[in-house]
C-alpha cells in the first residue's frame, strides 16, 4: 500500500504511545491482592474500550451511509466492525487470563461475559451478511441497519454488571452519576495513557483497512467491467 503522510504520522504516534503504555504498564507497582495480574488491566480495559469504539463507529458510519449514500462510509463501517470483532476477542482472552487465577475458571456465563460473547454473534453475522449480498447498494443498506441496531450492545454490555449482578466486578472507572475511580490512584495515569494509545491504534487500523477496502472494491469493479466488455462482443457475434 502506498504510504501517505497522514498514515505515516498516525502510525508513528501510535507506535510511540503503545511503547510508552507498555513501559508504564510493566513498571506499575504490584497490587496487594492481585499481584502482577493487575497489569492485565492496562490491556483488558483498553481492548474493551476499543471494541466499544469500533462498534459505535460501525453504527455511525452506517448512519452516514444511509444519509449521504456514499460508499466510503459503508467501507469504514465494515472496517470498524472487523476491528471491533478482533478486539472483542482480545478482551475475552485477556479476561480469561485474569479469571483463571482469580475465579478458578477461565469462563462463567456471567451477564458481562455472556453479552460480550453475543457481540461476536451479532457482528460476526454483520460480516457474514456482507458476503451473502452481491448488490453493493443493497448490501450497504442492510449492513447499515444491522450496524446501527448492533450499537445497542455497547450500553447493555457496559451496564450488565450493574443490572445483573454476577461474579464480574463492577466498572473500575464509573462514568454514570459522576466519574469515580474504584482502584488504587497510582494506576489511573497508566490506564488513561493505554486508552489513548488504543484509540490511536483504532484510528490507524481504520484508515489502513478503509484504504484496502477501497482498493478491493475498485479491483472488483474493474473485473466486472472487463467481464461485461468481453461478453458484449460475444453477444454481437451470436446475434450476427
Amino acid at each position: 500500500m502506498k504510504r501517505d503522510l497522514t498514515t505515516t504520522l498516525l502510525g508513528g504516534a501510535t507506535a510511540v504511545a503503545l511503547l510508552v503504555a507498555v513501559g508504564l504498564g510493566l513498571s506499575a507497582p504490584l497490587d496487594i491482592n492481585q499481584g502482577s495480574l493487575v497489569r492485565l488491566m492496562f490491556v483488558h480495559v483498553p481492548s474493551a474500550w476499543l471494541s466499544y469504539l469500533a462498534y459505535g463507529g460501525t453504527g455511525l458510519f452506517g448512519l452516514l451511509y444511509l444519509i449521504r449514500r456514499q460508499r466510503r462510509w459503508d467501507r469504514l463501517a465494515m472496517a470498524s466492525a472487523e476491528i471491533g470483532v478482533l478486539f472483542t476477542v482480545a478482551t475475552i482472552v485477556g479476561g480469561m487470563l485474569w479469571a483463571k487465577p482469580t475465579w478458578g475458571t477461565y469462563w462463567v456465563w456471567d451477564a458481562r461475559l455472556t453479552t460480550t460473547a453475543l457481540s461476536l454473534v451479532v457482528y460476526g453475522g454483520y460480516l457474514l451478511i456482507r458476503t451473502l449480498i452481491d448488490d453493493p447498494e443493497r448490501r450497504a443498506r442492510v449492513s447499515a441497519v444491522v450496524g446501527i441496531v448492533g450499537t445497542l450492545y455497547v450500553p447493555v454490555n457496559y451496564m450488565a454488571v450493574e443490572w445483573w449482578r454476577g461474579v464480574h466486578q463492577t466498572q473500575t472507572l464509573k462514568l454514570l452519576d459522576g466519574i469515580r475511580w474504584d482502584a488504587a490512584p497510582v494506576y489511573l495515569p497508566t490506564l488513561f495513557i493505554s486508552l489513548g494509545a488504543f484509540t490511536l491504534l483504532y484510528a490507524l487500523l481504520l484508515r489502513v483497512r478503509g484504504v484496502m477496502a477501497a482498493r478491493e472494491e475498485a479491483r472488483e469493479e474493474r473485473e466486472l467491467m472487463n467481464e461485461l466488455g468481453a461478453a458484449q462482443p460475444r453477444a454481437e457475434v451470436a446475434r450476427g
